[in-house]
């Protein structure tokens, strides 16, 4: 194959259509180790499960997100993928049940040796350019700590990463520890069937109520998508970009306003210092969204509560925290975050030797040095991942453009030594300072610095030179 994309969700999709466009008389296929398409849309099956990006961001640059819902639930979402995959033929490019195991370069060959398992058996394909859309997350398991006494619990403990089918929560106590985006979705889900649910929560997130239908689209429903959908897009990432500065300039005065908000949504008896003052400034980790204040309603109805403490121990009818109370529970949800797996784990080797991913850096965000004709796409930490998928993907046509102009067939980032090293995700989120020591690095100064910046990116990703005097070709 001339191109091989690792991956059949959203940005895997988004990367075999673009390159349908760009590229039609390339060889093209997708490598999807599960049965279906979607991605984490098809995996995660939790009640409630819903974007925490505006899906005006959220969905494809060309090819617009259909109605006003900003806040979309899982099967719209894979949906939306799955019409546009077929819309564009590449549906039938995914080759199903295809793990791949390992990757090796061969600089003499320029071309990359993909060792995959199928239910056929075990088969190598070659490609030119090897491209990972698996995302950076581990589909298998997500992060789900030991607890004391779990052993002694006679309920039922779950991770929402794999919701059990045949989990019936009518007339239960429910508790849900975590105060992330797959807590607060989970929480309002559950509250309609279960007798109560209790958010147990060890620190506080900054979570924000955002209208579930986007008064910019519904105000712009009669014109034509070609028009509407491009001002609704930049306005939201206009909007996301400016919030994220403001918090970073002015930390306090974006807690005093998400401390505002939240206040006049709590019930009298909810202390918003309590439960809803994280110590750490806005978009140090990610910010909650929740659509119409949904969390907000089922607190105020009493259905749900909020318990800020930490564990002591499960017991057999649920859990006692380190104040002694206890809180019952029928059933036990650990929402309590993933687990990172950069580009699906896969052994990569560059002539003959095994790459340690530590000692790469990363490029433009999307390539690692010394690794030549592989790219990756990775989404923002603090906008929509979308974004920078459909910026990886222009990139790559470019690339593979350039590559055909001059008659290259390689391409590298080889590493300055004179920059310097900087964690690869500056965020304190748990998940990802777990998975830092394995992690690339990024560097002090561009292109090695991932400034997290859609504007930024859309100048050197899209639009500054490919020949920059950073890579090499070959």
């Amino acid at each position: 194959m001339d191109v091989l994309v690792i991956g059949a969700g959203l940005s895997g999709i988004g990367a075999a259509c673009r390159l349908r466009e760009e590229h039609p008389g390339r060889s093209l296929a997708v490598l999807e180790m599960r049965e279906v398409s979607g991605g984490t849309w098809d995996l995660f099956r939790y009640p409630g499960i819903r974007s925490d990006s505006d899906m005006f961001t959220f969905g494809y640059r060309w090819r617009p997100w259909p109605g006003d819902t900003a806040l979309a639930d899982g099967q719209l979402i894979l949906d939306y993928i799955r019409t546009v995959a077929e819309e564009r033929g590449v549906d039938r490019l995914v080759r199903y049940q295809h793990k791949v195991t390992g990757a090796s370069w061969d600089s003499d060959a320029a071309r990359w040796t993909v060792h995959v398992e199928t239910p056929e058996g075990a088969t190598t394909l070659t490609t030119d350019l090897l491209w990972s859309c698996a995302g950076y997350y581990d589909y298998k398991a997500g992060h789900t700590p030991v607890f004391p006494g779990q052993e002694e619990y006679a309920g039922r403990l779950v991770h929402p990463q794999h919701w059990p089918e045949d989990l019936d929560v009518t007339g239960k106590k429910v508790v849900v520890i975590g105060s992330g985006a797959t807590a607060v979705t989970l929480v309002p889900a559950l509250a309609g069937d279960a007798e109560h649910v209790t958010m147990l929560q060890r620190s506080p997130t900054y979570i924000l109520s955002r209208p579930g239908r986007d008064p910019w689209a519904k105000a712009l429903a009669k014109l034509p998508a070609a028009i509407s959908y491009p001002v609704v897009r930049w306005k939201n990432i206009l909007l996301a970009i400016g919030t994220y500065k403001l918090a970073k300039a002015k930390p306090q005065v974006v807690k005093g306003a998400v401390r505002a908000g939240v206040r006049r949504q709590l019930p009298e008896h909810v202390d918003v210092d309590t439960h809803f003052k994280p110590s750490y400034d806005p978009w140090d980790q990610r910010l909650c969204f929740v659509p119409d204040g949904d969390l907000f309603k089922v607190l105020r109805s009493g259905d749900a509560s909020v318990v800020t403490a930490a564990i002591d121990t499960f017991t057999e009818t649920g859990i006692r925290l380190t104040d002694g109370s206890e809180l019952e529970a029928d059933v036990v949800v650990s929402a309590t975050g993933l687990k990172l797996l950069p580009f699906g784990g896969i052994p990569l080797e560059v002539d003959g030797k095994p790459v340690e991913l530590s000692e790469t850096m990363s490029y433009k965000a999307l390539m690692l040095s010394g690794i030549p004709n592989f790219v990756y796409t990775i989404g923002y930490t603090n906008a929509s991942w979308t974004l920078k998928a459909d910026l990886v993907a222009d990139y790559v046509c470019r690339m593979l453009s350039h590559l055909d102009k001059t008659g290259k067939r390689s391409f590298v980032a080889d590493r300055d030594p004179s920059v310097d090293e900087r964690p690869f995700l500056d965020f304190s989120s748990g998940y990802v300072q777990r998975a830092l020591d394995g992690l690339p690095r990024q560097g002090d100064r561009a292109p090695w610095k991932l400034d997290q910046n859609y504007l930024t990116d859309v100048r050197t990703i899209r639009r500054d030179a490919i020949d920059d005097g950073v890579l090499t070709f070959r």
